[in-house]
This record gives C-alpha cells, sequence and structure tokens, in this order.
C-alpha cells in the first residue's frame, strides 16, 4: 500500500437502515457511513486523500495540482487536505465562474490557487494540469498531480482497505449482502471496491451507479482502475464479468433526477441522511428505478453534505446550486 498522509476517522460506521428499507421496498439495507470520515466534510475523498497526500510527500512534492467542476467536492477536500500537509495547492477548474459555490469558497479559505479554463468540457481540465504542473516547475516547485475526482490508483486503492473494513463489520453484524451499492463519478472509489471483491472473492457483487459517463465508459474505467491497483498491490485482478455498471445519470451530469430526489426525501424522512444530488441521491435512486437489484445491500454513503445543503438552499430560492 502507498504511504499515508492520516487524515479519516476510520472506521466508519455501518449501520442499519430499516426504515429506509421499508420505504424503497428493499429487503436489507445497510448504509456504509464514508459521509463521516471526520475530515473537513470530505467524505469518501479523505480516504484517497491520505495515499495522494503520502505519495506526494514521497516524491517530495511542495504543491498538490489537481482540478474539477466549480462545485467538485473533491477540490473543496483536497485544498483542505494540502493545506494540513503544508502543502501549496493549484485548482484548475472547467468553465467559468458565475456564481461561486460554497464548495469553491472553501477551497479558497484553504488558501488554493484556483483557475478556471473557460471551456464549459470537463475534459479540459485534463489538459490544463499539465500546464499548471510545468508552471510551477518553471518556478522552482514539485508539483503532484491528481486526476479529477483522485481516481488514480494510489487514490482508487484506498477502497481496498474500505473493503476489508466493511467486510469485517458484516462479519460482526453477522449481516450477508448480496450487492454493494456506490456512486461512480470518476470511478475510483468503485474501482477500489472492485478490486478488493475480485482478490478477496468476496459473498457480494459491487453495483456503481454511472452519474457521469456513460455506463460503458464507466465500466472501463472501472475495471482499468481495478486492474491498476491489483497490479500494484499484488492481488488477483478483477475481470469485465466482476464489474456491474448502471446508468444512473437521469438528465445529466450535475442535474438532479426524479428519483435522486425521491430518494433523497426518503433517506432524510426516515433515517436522517443527508444526500447530495450529484452522486448519492442518484446512486440510492437506482433501488426506486426497477434496477433488480438484489438485496440485502450496502449502500455506500460518500458523503458531499456541503454540494447538498447548496442544493437546498437553491430550492428555496427556486435556483439549481449543484
Amino acid at each position: 500500500m502507498t504511504n499515508r498522509f492520516p487524515l479519516a476517522v476510520l472506521p466508519t460506521p455501518l449501520v442499519p437502515a430499516p426504515r429506509l428499507a421499508r420505504a424503497l421496498g428493499c429487503r436489507e439495507l445497510w448504509v456504509k457511513r464514508d459521509d463521516l470520515t471526520g475530515f473537513a466534510l470530505a467524505g469518501n475523498k479523505a480516504r484517497k486523500l491520505e495515499r495522494l497526500i503520502g505519495a506526494a510527500h514521497a516524491a517530495s512534492a511542495d504543491t498538490l495540482v489537481t482540478g474539477g467542476g466549480p462545485a467538485s467536492n473533491f477540490c473543496a477536500a483536497a485544498a483542505a487536505a494540502a493545506r494540513v500537509a503544508g502543502m501549496g495547492c493549484m485548482l484548475m477548474l472547467y468553465g467559468d465562474e458565475l456564481h461561486p459555490h460554497p464548495n469553491l469558497t472553501f477551497a479558497r479559505w484553504h488558501g488554493a490557487d484556483v483557475r478556471f479554463t473557460g471551456d464549459p468540457a470537463r475534459t479540459s481540465v485534463d489538459a490544463a494540469l499539465d500546464r499548471v504542473a510545468a508552471e510551477v516547475r518553471s518556478r522552482g516547485g514539485r508539483p503532484y498531480v491528481v486526476p479529477r475526482g483522485g481516481a488514480s490508483v494510489d487514490g482508487a486503492a484506498a477502497y481496498v482497505e474500505a473493503g476489508d473494513e466493511v467486510a469485517r463489520q458484516l462479519d460482526v453484524a453477522r449481516a450477508r449482502p448480496i450487492t454493494m451499492l456506490v456512486a461512480a463519478g470518476s470511478g475510483g472509489t468503485a474501482a477500489g471496491l472492485v478490486a478488493d471483491a475480485a482478490a478477496a472473492r468476496r459473498p457480494w457483487r459491487v453495483v456503481a451507479a454511472a452519474v457521469s459517463r456513460p455506463p460503458g465508459e464507466t465500466a472501463t474505467r472501472v475495471l482499468t482502475l481495478a486492474r491498476g491497483i491489483a497490479e500494484r498491490l499484488g492481488l488477483q485482478p478483477a475481470n469485465v464479468s466482476d464489474v456491474d455498471v448502471r446508468d444512473a445519470r437521469g438528465p445529466g451530469y450535475g442535474i438532479p433526477s426524479d428519483e435522486g430526489e425521491q430518494a433523497t426525501q426518503l433517506a432524510a424522512a426516515t433515517e436522517g441522511l443527508l444526500l447530495d444530488p450529484v452522486f448519492t441521491a442518484k446512486a440510492l435512486g437506482l433501488l426506486l428505478a426497477a434496477q433488480e437489484l438484489p438485496g440485502p445491500v450496502v449502500f455506500w454513503h460518500t458523503g458531499g453534505q456541503v454540494a447538498a445543503l447548496a442544493h437546498l438552499v437553491g430550492l428555496s430560492r427556486g435556483v439549481m446550486a449543484t
């Protein structure tokens, strides 16, 4: 495993959600509370950033370079992690700054140098990261570049350990899930869980809810990352059949879906869970969308509270704030 810079409070709780299960018509539902990793509202990003910051320190880097969207949970968490680790942080965001999102405000408060590509395409960030890294080097700095969402082998490998963590918790609870349900944007979290399930021959199937890219593209990313993790850690690699990706995009990335909004209301009313409209709501919404996901189910709550609250504020004002 890569070097680790401690950030998260682990293990995160695994809790039964019987009221939500009944509301969703699910046989049995557990929630893995990775929204409670305990670092800067980072959710699942805290596990990844422990390894990414550790790898950056091992490479003697002094500046974390990454990017995403203006509302990115990962970018906000990366800025906080870099600050705590004594590093600089440069963020490249696609598009232009129109209405500052709380995550962007949070990143700047932690000292991040924020730039915009001026191009609404999310892929515009990728080439820009190399340019920013070159800029850091030109002034004598030592950059460590992290792809959008922290979806690198170093970052995603954290979820192999998370898979082992939940396996131990399930044994204690004497629970026997058939499905592990998780949102997949850049695919790192799902890839780590797939790598763990394949290597340890877990009795469950990881189902990834594609919220960003088409399911086929998401599946390719997840499998590629999972195999990279296996190679890095010396594990049995995943096969194509180990990757199960379902389409949860709804109207599009970052646009709330009807199933997601319904799932959000049910999760809040039954278990007091706060879901964000971009990732967790759409993932849980699969249980409302006749996706034939066999139970018992473990739903990975990956966080996104800042985005969730921004969305609620936006709804109260009659505008979308995701």
